[in-house]
């Protein structure tokens, strides 16, 4: 009987975890890279927090022979093209014009059309929704309400 509780679940388990996790609705994850807001893993519980601290430095010893690069994280979210003002086109390539008929027209970093700008989007600069560090613990839903 105790035995059964450490079975694995039916299926083949995968070889990428990290990867199939990234790939699925995961906030916070792009092609490249995982982002973990500062302020909220700091409000999680302290043996999250340890284990967390754990799997992080373990990241940092394996790989810490790459020379790494400062990031700086751009809150954004995607938006289509023809939804985007002068503003939110630039920052993300774009720009937008009136052809000779009077008409608007959204033109590429190469300054090619964009043929269908209502089904074209892009990642554009947000307000981050996310509270900074400075803010004190951030509050996490409660425990029944997660799965």
């Amino acid at each position: 009987m105790i035995g059964d509780m450490f079975e694995e679940p039916p299926g083949v388990a995968s070889a990428n975890p990290a990867r199939d996790y990234a790939d699925g609705p995961c906030p916070g994850a792009s092609p490249d890279y995982l982002v973990v807001p500062r302020s909220l893993a700091q409000s999680m519980p302290l043996r999250w927090q340890q284990v967390f601290v754990g799997l992080l430095a373990d990241l940092h010893d394996a790989y810490g022979h790459l020379e790494w690069p400062q990031y700086q994280v751009i809150p954004s979210r995607y938006e289509l093209l023809a939804d985007m003002d002068e503003g939110q086109l630039a920052a993300a390539g774009y720009v937008a014009d009136v052809d000779e008929d009077g008409q608007l027209v959204i033109r590429d970093d190469h300054e090619r059309p964009v043929i269908h700008p209502h089904s074209v989007g892009a990642l554009v600069p947000v307000d981050d929704p996310i509270p900074g560090p400075d803010t004190g613990r951030v509050e996490p839903r409660a425990a029944d309400d997660r799965i």
